[in-house]
């Protein structure tokens, strides 16, 4: 009996993740255009959809240990790059779509608080989304073509869990702490992944500013 092909079932399930994110998301985008600016509707999608691929990833991986991480993460095809690839775009577009909505003059206070919290959602969602996409990137480079390119100082091999601490490590501080990068490949994504982090957090710190400047008028 043929054994099922593991690398396009894998891709199957990331096209089938980046769909079930659009139906939620694009629905709700559509009825939040109806009652506010297609910016604010914009926004309101991504979170939605933004929401359920970042719940249906560490639904997935959080489980796993070394064994299953080391598994799944080489079973890689086609299909998920290009649904990560399509998150990350999604996630910087948005803010734009924040810097946007920030900038518009809403009706009355309520409205100004309305758009400052909905940026700033949009903002936190967008920030976990791309963690959670470099902590699946970390681990593909370590149990890749060229394994082992970051020390945890730890002999038991890594989890996704252990891959999420750099990732959100590097996310939150811009740099690593405790683990040492050991090839090029992970010193060259790191780099991207902080950069990225920095624009984040710019972002959070904007929507945050006027989320209080709107609630103290």
């Amino acid at each position: 009996m043929p054994q099922p092909d593991t690398h396009q079932a894998h891709g199957a399930s990331a096209r089938l993740r980046l769909f079930v994110c659009l139906a939620a998301g694009v629905p709700i985008a559509i009825v939040v255009a109806v009652f506010a600016t297609w910016q604010a509707a914009l926004l309101a999608g991504w979170i939605v959809a933004g929401a359920v691929f970042v719940t249906w990833m560490w639904i997935t991986i959080w489980p796993m240990g070394s064994a299953r991480t080391a598994s799944h993460a080489n079973q890689e095809n086609a299909g998920r790059p290009a649904a990560d690839t399509t998150v990350l775009i999604a996630a910087v577009a948005s803010l734009i779509a924040v810097g946007l909505v920030l900038t518009a003059d809403a009706s009355d206070v309520g409205g100004q608080a309305a758009q400052a919290t909905v940026s700033l959602v949009s903002v936190v969602v967008s920030w976990t989304s791309v963690h959670t996409i470099f902590t699946t990137r970390y681990a593909k480079l370590y149990y890749g073509a060229n394994p082992h390119g970051i020390d945890f100082n730890d002999p038991t091999p890594p989890r996704y869990t252990d891959f999420a601490y750099l990732a959100f490590t590097i996310g939150m501080t811009f740099q690593v702490s405790d683990t040492i990068l050991r090839s090029s490949p992970v010193r060259a994504t790191a780099l991207r992944h902080a950069l990225l982090s920095y624009l984040f957090g710019v972002g959070i710190i904007a929507a945050m500013i006027n989320l209080v400047a709107g609630l103290g008028k």
